[in-house]
C-alpha cells in the first residue's frame, strides 16, 4: 500500500500543471510532506499526514502577528497555530504588504 500511495502521488505531481500557482499554505506542498512521511515512515504514517493536511490545508486559516512575542503565525482550521517557518512564503509575503 506504500508502493500505491507513492505512485499516486509521484502521477499527480507529473500530471499536474506546472503553470497554475500553488494554493497550499504550509511551505512544504502537501503532496511533498504526504510523499516524505509515506517514504519515511510507512503507509499509516502517510495516511495521517494526509489526514493532517486535508484538515488543515483549505480556508479558514488566519495569519497574524502574535503580540506576545512579535512573530508572525497563522491559526489553522483545526485550531493549531504553526511559526512563520512552515508557513508559505506567498502568504507571508502578503500579510506583509
Amino acid at each position: 500500500m506504500k508502493y500505491l500511495i507513492l505512485l499516486i502521488i509521484q502521477l499527480y505531481w507529473f500530471t499536474k500543471s506546472k503553470q497554475r500557482q500553488p494554493k497550499c499554505i504550509f511551505k512544504k506542498s502537501c503532496s511533498r510532506f504526504v510523499y516524505e512521511e509515506t517514504l519515511q515512515n510507512g503507509f499509516l504514517k502517510g495516511l495521517k499526514a494526509f489526514n493532517y493536511r486535508y484538515k488543515n490545508c483549505r480556508s479558514g486559516f488566519e495569519i497574524f502577528r502574535n503580540p506576545i512575542n512579535n512573530k508572525i503565525q497563522a491559526l489553522l482550521p483545526t485550531n493549531e497555530i504553526i511559526v512563520k517557518e512552515e508557513i508559505a512564503e506567498r502568504l507571508i509575503n502578503q500579510f506583509k504588504k
